[in-house]
């Protein structure tokens, strides 16, 4: 690959040229990470030798130094190896939709989306809003990001389904608790090698004038646009460009993942059928429960993993979730 990029005419085609570079610096990652790995066995392989020859004992815990940082380099590279799915290393297109239950579950869904946003900022990953709805009083009904960066939908993945809140009300005067519900949908934003056929007639397009908190979330137009896949009753929007046309395209790329990710899950479905097995983990099934009342504890249902420190969870800090989630996959 190095020499490939390094011949004259290899930014003739520059979109060509960018994938290769994308595809180089992975591979790159994983071989530093090995290498580092394995420098620091060596390493301590030769302290041994050479404490060993001068009956010297003070080596030891330099050797045990190297041989932690090793473990924990190897740890990480056992990690990444379940991100390997067909489409972990793609971007993510990221949704969250209120359940019924008016303010407070559009106040949850406004928590998710700081979770999420924050979890991302934590990550290193570039999001970008296309679709916000604010709520009737507060919080919003739904909003739609995507999410780039390096294994984005790996990473992500693991949280679509029913996140499920309780809490006493801020908005209930009898501060009375209540249960509150969203549901969290991921798909991987699928670049141009991918082909899903949409058929023309199973569209319906409607335009609309973006609402929101406009500059924070979406630009003010009268260019937003929304789809609906007549088959499916799938429904995606956008409204965070200027233009109509870009809209739309943005628009489709989601109905795009969001098809593949219906028929990845139908064929999951099938395969377990056929096995036999009884999957746990339904699409749209409860994943998480968040308890701020009448004690305080984060429990991701499918893993067993739990958090007492709610505050850091809600502030982004979900990363074991994932990782106790991708480990057991």
């Amino acid at each position: 690959m190095e020499a490939e990029i390094s011949e004259p005419d290899f930014w003739n085609q520059q979109e060509n040229a960018q994938k290769r570079l994308k595809e180089r610096n992975k591979i790159e990652r994983v071989v530093e990470s090995w290498e580092q790995a394995y420098q620091n066995y060596e390493d301590a392989q030769i302290l041994v030798e050479l404490g060993e020859d001068a009956q010297d004992e003070s080596v030891r815990a330099e050797v045990q130094n190297l041989l932690t940082k090793a473990q924990d380099q190897v740890a990480r590279i056992e990690f990444a190896r379940m991100l390997s799915g067909t489409h972990d290393d793609s971007n993510a297109i990221f949704s969250i939709n209120a359940g019924a239950g008016g303010t407070e579950a559009q106040d949850w869904a406004e928590m998710l989306l700081r979770m999420y946003l924050r979890f991302c900022e934590q990550k290193g990953f570039k999001t970008e809003i296309t679709d916000y709805q604010t709520g009737d009083d507060a919080g919003i009904k739904g909003v739609t990001f995507t999410v780039e960066g390096d294994y984005a939908y790996g990473w992500l993945r693991s949280e679509m389904g029913i996140h499920r809140l309780v809490r006493i009300s801020p908005f209930d005067a009898a501060s009375k608790r209540h249960t509150s519900f969203c549901s969290v949908f991921v798909f991987p934003d699928l670049d141009d090698s991918i082909e899903i056929e949409i058929n023309e007639n199973d569209l319906k397009i409607d335009t609309y004038r973006a609402s929101g908190a406009g500059g924070q979330h979406v630009n003010k137009t009268d260019s937003a646009i929304r789809i609906t896949h007549i088959p499916t009753g799938i429904v995606v929007a956008c409204q965070s460009q200027r233009s109509q046309l870009n809209n739309k395209a943005e628009a489709m790329r989601q109905l795009k993942g969001r098809l593949y990710e219906m028929e990845e899950q139908k064929q999951e479905e099938e395969a377990s059928a056929i096995s036999g097995e009884k999957k746990e983990i339904g699409w749209g099934s409860q994943i998480r429960s968040y308890v701020l009342h009448p004690y305080r504890m984060v429990k991701d249902h499918r893993t067993g993993y739990e958090v007492g420190n709610t505050d850091a969870v809600l502030d982004g800090d979900i990363e074991g979730f994932i990782e106790h989630y991708l480990m057991a996959d």
